[in-house]
């Protein structure tokens, strides 16, 4: 073994490291390996940068924002609206239809963007209907992830998967190369649900149903069980010259103050700091018997009282959401009293969901979790700043823009001309570029939106990580590890290597990202392949589509997304996705033994 070969491996091995702890986040770990084998110079500088320019870089980003305009314009309501009329009130039925439908939309864009719009569509159907959410969720998830197999663009691995082959010299595949596995694998995946979801899933708790109703009452619905009271503060009113936190408006009375008017200036979710002054109107919203315990002790004058505030001329631009805490957020370990939410954003906190538990008492000082779901009260305008600042994903759709709101059939006819410039044999980078800058000229993405669009976590992912392929090509290090491969294999059958392949591949993704496991077996697979008279394209497709055979962790970022919505351990995946994890391994190693080799 030369020294560039050792370097180069010893890269391979922190790198993998580095994924396994997470030291640093992923996108940062990328561009770590990027500059250290520039600096090492086991590359050069321009390739290095290669993955800049790269194809697969270039497609996601159009993907990104295709799919952030496809939400934005609406499509996605007039998509999921008809599950619920075709579902009945059968789990299994409604387990299919949302799986089939999720799996569908995810061999189209990326399975992170699909599950985010699925889970609110799952929320509500399953407490429309009476059903476990727990029992749905898991296998929708599920479904997202095999979905994301039925084309070349559905999962990063496989996007990425064609730089590589142009990088080995070897032909690209196209759009559909990789549909007879994802819809083999996708049907599997639903019918197993279908049959054996009774013994695999958690069983529901006996109160879900109750909770999920508060929540989506307040949430989907808007069907709220609290009132809203418009107050006066008088001359003689107890509130004179205190702060909202000295009131202990919510610490002690469990109410919410929506918005502060004064001289017909209205402040929404004033700060805790804000001092109350003779003759302001306040809109506090809760319980009856609250608002009207409150108002007594601090001699407030009531206005007419109104149901569902909402309604309030001042307030027709405002809404609830939920706003979910990502892994890896930087708010992990903050209260919103240290985001100061109120004050900096002018939305008022309404409850914590954490798993099955609803907190609505005073949170101010709870640290927040990956998974903790903030339901938020504020104008639309301040929750989305809040969502943006803070990386959060917004769970309820909030009201769209009047220029959006018209113009579905535009988004989804740019989507269209992209893929059908991509059957024509056009540029996988050229055709979805194209279809997202109509999407923009047709102003249903605006120019300030488009970088908010993108997801750079994954863009700098993939760029950082491709000169790591080059450099182990370079060096010879993917020849020497496939030499240490291949000794025990060389004398075995074709299909014993498949399922090695397979099983490899399945193992780097539990523990790394997918993109990451296909950047470093992609090479080694197709030397592989040279040696042994294997097609190294087919060995190198196999490796891609096993890198998104990641069901018995919540490692994948479906499975961490929803593994807090649907409360669930890390034992309920094991439990469900052994048996699904091994089947996957088998079906796509003989379809590529049939078709591909």
């Amino acid at each position: 073994m030369d020294f560039e070969i050792a370097l180069t491996l010893i890269i391979l091995a922190a790198t993998i490291i580095l994924f396994i702890t997470e030291t640093f986040r992923v996108d940062i770990i990328a561009i770590m390996v990027m500059l250290t084998l520039g600096w090492t110079g086991l590359i050069s500088p321009a390739e290095a940068f290669s993955g800049l320019s790269s194809n697969a870089v270039i497609a996601i980003i159009a993907i990104m924002i295709i799919g952030y305009g496809m939400e934005q314009s609406g499509v996605m309501q007039k998509i999921t609206k008809p599950l619920l009329a075709v579902s009945g009130k059968n789990e299994k039925r409604l387990t299919v239809i949302l799986s089939l439908a999720s799996g569908a939309l995810s061999g189209l864009m990326q399975n992170i963007g699909v599950i985010a719009l699925f889970l609110p569509v799952v929320r509500k159907m399953t407490r429309k209907l009476n059903l476990s959410l727990r029992k749905v969720l898991m296998p929708v998830g599920f479904a997202v992830i095999l979905g994301g197999n039925l084309t070349m663009v559905g999962a990063g691995n496989l996007i990425i998967l064609n730089d590589l082959l142009l990088q080995q010299g070897s032909e690209p595949f196209n759009l559909f190369a990789v549909f007879p596995i994802g819809i083999v694998v996708l049907l599997f995946g639903i019918t197993y649900f279908y049959i054996f979801g009774g013994l695999l899933l958690p069983k529901a708790e006996k109160k879900e149903e109750n909770f999920l109703e508060r929540q989506q009452k307040l949430i989907a619905n808007w069907d709220l069980s609290t009132k809203a009271h418009n107050y006066i503060i008088s001359e003689k009113s107890m509130l004179l010259n205190k702060t909202l936190e000295e009131s202990k408006l919510w610490a002690d009375y469990n109410l919410y103050l929506l918005a502060l008017k004064e001289n017909n200036d209205i402040s929404y979710a004033p700060w805790r700091f804000t001092r109350f002054a003779a003759g302001q109107e306040l809109i506090i919203m809760g319980e009856e018997a609250d608002l009207h315990n409150f108002a007594e002790d601090y001699n407030l004058i009531s206005k007419e009282e109104c149901e569902h505030c909402l309604n309030h001329r001042e307030l027709e631009d405002t809404a609830f959401a939920e706003l979910m805490i990502p892994p890896r957020s930087e708010l992990t370990g903050k209260s919103i009293r240290d985001i100061a939410v109120r004050k900096n954003y002018f939305v008022n906190p309404i409850y914590l969901i954490r798993g099955k538990k609803e907190i609505g008492d005073d949170f101010s000082d709870l640290t927040l979790r990956p998974g903790d779901t903030l339901v938020v009260y504020g104008p639309n305008q301040n929750i989305r700043n809040l969502k943006k600042e803070n990386e959060l994903i917004l769970l309820t759709a909030l009201p769209n823009k009047d220029s959006e709101a018209n113009k579905p059939f535009l988004a989804i006819g740019s989507f269209l001309l992209s893929i059908l410039l991509i059957i024509l044999g056009f540029n996988l980078g050229l055709a979805f570029f194209t279809g997202a800058v109509l999407i923009i000229l047709s102003g249903i993405v605006k120019p300030n939106e488009i970088y908010q669009a993108v997801d750079w976590k994954t863009v700098f992912l993939l760029t950082g990580l491709i000169p790591l392929g080059i450099a182990m090509e370079n060096t010879g290090a993917a020849s020497y590890l496939a030499n240490l491969m291949i000794m025990p294999l060389k004398n075995g059958p074709v299909f014993l290597i498949l399922l090695a392949v397979a099983l490899l591949a399945s193992i780097f993704t539990l523990f790394m990202s997918n993109v990451a496991a296909t950047v470093v077996l992609v090479p080694l697979v197709m030397i592989i392949g040279n040696q042994m008279g294997i097609s190294p394209r087919g060995l190198a497709l196999l490796a891609a589509v096993s890198a998104s055979n990641s069901f018995i962790l919540p490692t994948h970022q479906v499975n961490a997304f929803f593994m807090s919505a649907g409360d669930y351990k890390s034992s309920d995946y094991l439990k469900a996705g052994s048996f699904l994890s091994f089947i996957y391994i088998f079906i796509a190693s003989l379809i590529i033994y049939l078709f591909y080799i």
